[in-house]
């Protein structure tokens, strides 16, 4: 009865397409729809940037079209989306030292001596180093910064966001001395004195220092990132935590030709709140300001996420919550009544907890608000039910498991590393589950993303059975994850996330099976092709 009605549906929608030439025709294609059938056909019409008609090549063939397109048996999959992502920050933090996948200090200080030879800024920046990724797993101090660059501040960011490390220069700019400390952050001392090394909010008193971007210099860079997200089939991202003259950069860009679709979190300042939360940005087809982002507490890797208990690996020490509790109550109290969602990023235990009751507090029960919990990355066994019962997105990074499987234990124990990354579980009690990477914190390719959700396996294949693989995802809900579902969080699966007539026509062609091919054919595997509304935006040849 339903393929019935989808023909007649289909023969009507034939009937109104053949008074107007489509603009273009994909035929010959492996068509994953992803709709709620998960339907695959051969053929589908674009008109005005959205799919006007989807069917066999017989049947879609039948409407003039100015363009056609043979896919050559390819497969088709909607638009890929990020639900979780830094497109803004990464973009521009482009000029700087790229310290990611360095395997010691010692080639950290190499790299940045190098760097400085040809730095014209007033500041030496970095970003990505990670002390797990060394043999020596201890945090670094700044002795051999301050010898190298006596006038010069250096400011080097961990690949998480959550530390730094600053020579003495940058420590004296922003007056930091061994006495100073700030709540919901960590000024790291060795026999009472400074090492140079900040956690969580203790960055911020030296960042404020550093010279920002210009526009012009951020549309360039906004430009660049676009397309290194088009050649992995992104064609939507979602920006986590996005300043109020950032957004104005944006909106610029647009005016001056960027594609890609975005969808923003605020970051939760004052400018922010007293700006936008009562006067909520123009929404347009590529440009949706949906939500506030709240950074409940720090990261795992350095231990500043809140934890319930001590970590395993320091005594005496929880972490810590970046906001008190009071405050992000009171926020969930003002955003109840808005346009906005709360999007609340939590990553220990204690501060999933403090941020799930705090939303359960003003939900009051099962909803629609779709306010999310951004990384959820360790859950009590006692709390997984709140995101069933309240309704509360858990929006996930994939990657984050095959990436901490080597350490995490270390900071958790096995007990609750049991509760960790528990992808299975959550979708389990929500029912849906937006996927994203956090890149720049893991790399950007959504294949990636794909094959930890499944195989919960690394580049290395490791560990042959997948870490604690009874919380992987199955290859459809992946695959959800990663377009409908990631739609569904921002309230935007009525424009995209699934080639459905009437939506926009963001799609890719490629040779991979998603549903059928091996781990290291998917994860090694290349886009041929990324349309945005129905815009040819990257093609591989």
């Amino acid at each position: 009865m339903k393929n019935s009605l989808l023909f007649l549906g289909f023969l009507f929608l034939l009937a109104a397409c053949n008074t107007q030439e489509a603009d273009l025709i994909v035929y010959n294609a492996q068509v994953n729809t992803i709709n709620d059938s998960l339907a695959v056909y051969e053929s589908f019409a674009i008109k005005d940037g959205k799919f006007i008609a989807i069917g066999t090549n017989e049947e879609v063939k039948k409407i003039k079209s100015k363009k056609t397109i043979d896919a050559k048996g390819q497969f088709v999959y909607p638009g890929l989306i990020d639900a979780h992502c830094h497109f803004t920050g990464y973009a521009m933090d482009s000029y700087k030292l790229d310290l990611f996948g360095t395997k010691s200090f010692e080639e950290i200080i190499k790299k940045v001596n190098d760097y400085s030879k040809t730095c014209d800024r007033e500041w030496i920046e970095g970003r990505g180093w990670d002390q797990n990724d060394w043999p020596n797993k201890k945090f670094p101090s700044k002795e051999q910064l301050d010898e190298l660059f006596p006038d010069k501040p250096v400011f080097l960011l961990r690949v998480d966001g959550h530390a730094a490390l600053c020579n003495q220069k940058a420590l004296n700019i922003a007056k930091i001395t061994c006495d100073y400390t700030v709540e919901g952050g960590e000024n790291i001392l060795k026999n009472g004195n400074c090492t140079g090394l900040l956690i969580d909010n203790a960055i911020e008193e030296v960042r404020q220092y550093i010279p920002k971007l210009i526009a012009e210099e951020a549309n360039d860079y906004f430009k660049k990132m676009e397309a290194e997200c088009f050649s992995y089939g992104l064609t939507s991202v979602v920006d986590c935590g996005v300043y109020d003259y950032v957004i104005d950069w944006v909106q610029q860009a647009y005016k001056d030709d960027l594609k890609i679709r975005s969808s923003f979190m605020l970051s939760d300042t004052k400018e922010n709140f007293d700006r936008f939360l009562n006067n909520k940005p123009k929404q347009t087809e590529r440009f949706n300001v949906f939500g506030f982002k709240f950074y409940t507490d720090g990261a795992l890797g350095s231990r500043g996420a809140f934890l319930l208990e001590d970590y395993k690996d320091r005594h005496n020490h929880r972490g810590f919550l970046l906001k008190p509790a009071d405050s992000l109550k009171l926020a969930a109290e003002q955003l109840i009544n808005s346009n906005y969602q709360m999007c609340s990023h939590a990553i220990g235990d204690g501060a999933v907890r403090t941020i799930l009751e705090i939303y359960a507090g003003v939900l009051k029960g099962k909803n629609d608000k779709r306010w999310r919990v951004e990384h959820a990355q360790v859950v009590n066994e006692n709390d997984f039910h709140y995101f069933g019962d309240y309704s509360i997105v858990p929006s996930v990074q994939p990657t984050h498991a095959t990436s901490d499987m080597y350490w995490a234990d270390e900071r958790l124990g096995d007990k609750r590393l049991k509760d960790a990354y528990a992808y299975k579980k959550l979708l389990d009690q929500y029912g849906w589950l937006p996927l994203g990477t956090d890149f720049p914190v893991e790399y950007i390719n959504p294949l990636y993303t794909f094959c930890s959700a499944v195989w919960r396996q690394d580049a290395k294949e490791y560990p042959s059975e997948g870490f604690q693989k009874e919380n992987a995802l199955t290859r459809v809900e992946a695959l959800k994850g990663m377009t409908i579902w990631a739609a569904k969080s921002t309230f935007e699966e009525n424009e995209k996330g699934s080639i459905e007539v009437g939506k926009y026509a963001d799609f890719i062609l490629t040779d991979l099976d998603l549903l059928q091919d091996d781990f290291l054919k998917i994860r090694n595997g290349k886009i041929s092709k990324t349309f945005v509304g129905g815009e040819e935006v990257y093609s591989s040849k």
